[in-house]
Order: structure tokens, then sequence, then C-alpha cells
């Protein structure tokens, strides 16, 4: 949690270097458009079923008496390796070519310039993203969680770094290319703790085994529900500009990311140990121990969400003032972001409650809802957003957002229910699970 709290400091540091402009709206926008382009990616692994089905593996073969068994790990990882740069490679190729024709109709003159520099450096951005979240989910898989937050806060360094030696002459094409340093920061020091310290076998293969294929079924729908999702960024971007307010854009992420450091803690600390123990109690057939610890984790992940949100409404004046009003950043932006950020402090523990239950879904291998869930995500997040920021404007926006958490944790539970009772009825786990 301490490791994971310094990335937090970036976009402040990023408001009091740039402040908020065109150039910077620029940025948001391509920024929300690459992370759709990640989430195809990263949501494949980060906290998903390769978590389980990484620990079959690992179980088949200390078991397995042939050598294919005994081989099959390090096979499994360097498939899953060699795809991952073959499709991320494509992926960010594709994007990075739709990117530019969107940046030519949306934009012209310097503020085009700029946008056409940033996407070469977010195309490689989003293969080094790949790479990283795949290490993560493989040291997951064993069970060294430290590894991921370790990892973040020595790429967070070196972002930083690279942005207070040279932002002042750069400019705004800095951050990306930061970012993308800061992320290949990480896979050095992943692939160190996984294949160095750990000597974890990896052979590179274009071979599919068994596992990845049915790692494949699972993970598609869990990509296509996590893309629908990663679109809400995009619509929102859109939308606030549409406000007429002086780098809206900006302030509605700035806000975001405050209000978002609560549940950044959550992921780096509880998610990835709740969903591999998950893992385990449904693997083994303990359907009771699995709904205790549901509700546990819910309860104890909303308790203290809810208390930390109305902390910070009580004192989100002078902090804001504090962290932000420095700098390139002026004072009515920041009053502005005064105003936005108690609307998405109302969604924080709702989100919270939404990530442990996709967790949950995820432990069952139930992935197939996922697709209608990100439906059901994005949808409600358009519809709230033209309907709230017609009325309260950039305030609006905020509040959609945290209106949309609270329809789909809602929707996720009843789900979890229903399967739960669906499990019991049949006296079984789930068709993924081997018997």
């Amino acid at each position: 949690m301490v490791f994971r709290a310094g990335e937090a400091f970036l976009p402040l540091l990023l408001a009091a270097w740039f402040g908020r402009s065109n150039a910077t709206d620029v940025y948001y926008f391509s920024w929300a458009a690459f992370a759709f382009a990640g989430s195809l990616i990263f949501s494949a692994f980060q906290d998903s079923s390769i978590v389980p089905i990484l620990a079959e593996v690992r179980i088949a073969a200390a078991t397995g008496t042939t050598e294919d068994a005994r081989t099959l790990p390090a096979r499994v990882r360097g498939s899953l390796l060699v795809h991952t740069w073959i499709l991320g490679g494509i992926l960010s190729a594709v994007i990075g070519m739709l990117a530019l024709g969107v940046f030519a109709l949306r934009y012209d003159g310097a503020e085009l310039a700029l946008a056409a520099k940033m996407v070469p450096l977010f195309c490689l951005f989003l293969v080094a993203l790949a790479t990283k979240t795949f290490l993560v989910a493989v040291l997951n898989g064993e069970k060294r969680f430290f590894a991921h937050p370790l990892a973040g806060a020595i790429g967070t360094v070196a972002t930083i770094g690279l942005l207070a030696s040279f932002h002042a002459t750069a400019g705004v094409v800095l951050v990306p290319l930061a970012a993308l340093a800061g992320e290949v920061t990480q896979v050095v020091v992943l692939a160190h703790i996984a294949f160095g310290q750990l000597g974890l076998p990896l052979t590179l293969t274009t071979e599919r085994p068994e596992p990845i294929a049915r790692f494949v079924r699972l993970a598609a729908s869990e990509v296509g529900g996590g893309a629908l999702t990663r679109v809400n960024p995009i619509v929102d971007q859109l939308v606030a500009g549409m406000t007429g307010v002086l780098g809206a854009g900006t302030l509605l992420r700035y806000s975001g990311d405050v209000s978002s450091i609560l549940t950044s803690l959550l992921q780096a600390s509880l998610l990835p140990v709740l969903l591999s123990y998950l893992s385990d109690d449904f693997g083994a057939g303990n359907v009771l121990h699995f709904r205790r610890t549901v509700s546990r984790a819910l309860l104890s992940v909303c308790a203290v969400l809810g208390a930390a949100s109305f902390l910070v409404y009580l004192v989100r004046a002078p902090l804001l003032r504090l962290i932000f009003l420095r700098g390139e950043m002026d004072a009515g932006g920041v009053d502005r972001m005064i105003e936005v950020l108690p609307y998405h402090l109302v969604g924080a523990a709702p989100f919270g409650a939404l990530l442990v239950l996709a967790r949950a879904h995820v432990a069952m291998k139930n992935s197939r809802i996922m697709v209608s869930m990100g439906l059901l995500n994005a949808v409600s997040n358009v519809v709230f957003d033209v309907l709230f920021a017609k009325a309260i404007g950039l305030k609006g926006i905020a509040l959609a957002t945290s209106c949309v958490h609270l329809t789909v944790a809602i929707v996720f539970w009843f789900r979890l229910e229903a399967h739960l009772r669906t499990v019991r009825d049949d006296g079984s786990r789930t068709s993924e699970v081997p018997a």
C-alpha cells in the first residue's frame, strides 16, 4: 500500500508542472483512447482466470511423472508471452493508425502535431504494458504479491525523475515518454524477480497447450467486458469537452484521480490476494466458505472506503489547494475540482464493492457474464453522462460515474447469488475446473 500510494502523486505533479490547457486535454484524450486499447491486453491477465489456471498447471507439473507434464509450466508461460507480444504489437499498430485518423478529425495545427507525436509513444507503451501484466499474473500465481507494487514504485520513480528533469523544456509530449520509461523499468524489475530470483522456467514457443486454449475461452469474455468498460473515460472526456469549461477534461481527470487513490490501494493490496484464495476455495468445492469470504470482504471494503471518502470530503478544500494550487495550476481550476470531487467520492464504496464482486465471479470462472456486465457499464455511463451533465455540468459527469459503479455492483451481487444457487443445486463447482 505504501509503494502504490507513491504512484498517486504523479497526477499532482502533472498538475503543478503543466496546469490545465488545450495541450493537457489532448494528452488526456489520447490517454483515454489508448487506455481503452490497453484494456484489451491487461484485462486478460490482471486479476483474471490465468491465476487459477497457472496454479493448476503448477500442481500438475509437481505431481506429473512424464517429461511433458514437468515442462508444461515453462511452455505455458512461454506461449503466453509470445502470443502477448504478437497480439500486443498488432493491436498497438492498429490502434495507432486509428488514433491518427481520429486526431486528424478532432484537432488541427499545434494540437494535431502534439497528438501525432504522442501516438508512437503510446503504441510502444501498450507493448510494454502487455509484457508487464503478463509478468504480474505469473508472479501473482506464485503468490508473490509484493512484486507488482514494488516494481510500480521503482517505475514511478523513473517516470517522475524523467518528468522532473525535462518538463520545462519538453512540454506535455514528455508525459507519454516518461510513462513508457516507467513501464519498461517495471518490466525489467518483474522479469528479474520471476526469472532471476525465483528461477521460473520459460520456454518461448508459438504452440498452444491445452491450458492456453482453456484460458482463451475464459479471457475472451473478460477482455470483452473490460473493453466495453474502458469506453467510459473516452465518453467522459468527450462530454466534458462540451461543457465549455477550459481544461474540463483535465480537471475531471485530476479530481477523479484523487478519489481513486482509495480504491487503488485496495487493488494493490487486497484484491490479488482475495482472488487467489477465493479460487482455492471454489476449486475445492467449499462454496459456503467462499460466500462468507466474499461477504466479509464486501463489508470491510465498503466500511473503510465509506469512512475514508467522508474524511476526504471534509478536508477536500484545503487538501486540493495544498496539492494542486502550485506551479501552472490556477485557483479557478482548483475551485472547480473542489466542487467536482464530492460527486466522485460518492462512488468510492460502490466501486470497491464492484471490484470485490468481479473477482468473485472470476474465481468461480463465471467469466461469461463479463461482456453483458461491460455493456451495462458502458450504456449506463452514456445515459447518466447525458442526463447529469446537462443538469449540473462537469459535476454531473462525476456523479454519473458514481451511479454507474452502484448500478453495476448491485447487478453483480444478484448474479453472484444466482450462480452460487446453481452450483449448490448441481452439487458441482464448475465445468472449467478439473475434478
